[in-house]
């Protein structure tokens, strides 16, 4: 576990949530915010993250939408305990399921939820400099194939139930591949940093048992202008809206 000297209490939704993180480890930025604000889930309904970490993404879930039934599964036993604690601080309920979602925890099997959201690691296995932070690492590259995070995904949403998903625009392609036809209404919504800048992210929903068309939207632009602007935020009203007020960001519909 992470001693407190090792951790910093971050703000998040405008200081709406406070999350405790490490210093050196994963630290969750705007990519889990805006993940968490294009899951539609409702009141009464259940959600799951895979690889939950600190529990960010379904921590601003349930501040926006009250009512949701949450559950984040985990690896590394120190993330999942920091997530079981940010949940306490902020007085919100997320069960943290310590396991490996390539083996899913028995207790999980036999359970279905309309909705699994995931932030899964950006960078293959293989190649590149390892974070020299163990946790970091573990993250941010790839150990478990992104095949594997959907089909995880799949077995655990009911009929009609929703995937949605935050990863690299240049794995997309990887990602479509793991979309076997369980899952099917795909909607992919580019993240690109400026007007006229190349996606960086993408957000990808899928239903399960869905048999609407492929959609490509428009590009969501996270920065007004042109160049970065110092050390001012630089947020568009749209941007500033998620990741400092908790607004929703709408893929279906």
């Amino acid at each position: 576990m992470f001693a407190e000297a090792d951790l910093s209490d971050d703000g998040f939704l405008g200081g709406r949530l406070r999350m405790l993180q490490p210093r050196a480890g994963y630290r969750a930025a705007t990519d889990p915010v805006l993940l968490a604000a294009a899951v539609p889930a409702r009141a009464g309904q259940r959600a799951l993250e895979l690889g939950c970490g600190a529990g960010v993404a379904t921590l601003c879930l349930l501040a926006r939408q009250p009512g949701v039934a949450a559950t984040g599964v985990e690896r590394q036993a120190a993330y999942a305990d920091l997530a079981r604690r940010n949940a306490a601080r902020n007085g919100l309920e997320l069960e943290v399921v310590a396991g490996d979602l390539a083996r899913m925890p028995a207790e999980l099997r036999a359970r279905s939820f309309d909705h699994v959201l995931a932030n899964p690691p950006y960078f293959p296995a293989g190649g590149g400099t390892a974070a020299a932070d163990p946790g970091r690492e573990t993250a941010q590259r790839e150990e478990t194939p992104l095949a594997t995070w959907v089909d995880a995904a799949v077995r655990r949403l009911r009929p009609g139930g929703m995937l949605t998903m935050i990863q690299l625009a240049e794995r997309l392609p990887d990602l479509l591949i793991a979309c076997d036809g369980r899952l099917g209404s795909l909607t992919v919504l580019p993240l690109a940093p400026r007007v006229g800048r190349p996606a960086g992210r993408v957000i990808l929903q899928a239903r399960k048992g869905g048999r609407g068309a492929f959609r490509l939207l428009a590009p969501f632009v996270i920065h007004a202008g042109a160049t970065h602007d110092g050390d001012r935020e630089s947020f568009t009203p749209a941007a500033r809206a998620i990741l400092r007020e908790g607004a929703a960001l709408p893929l279906i519909g």
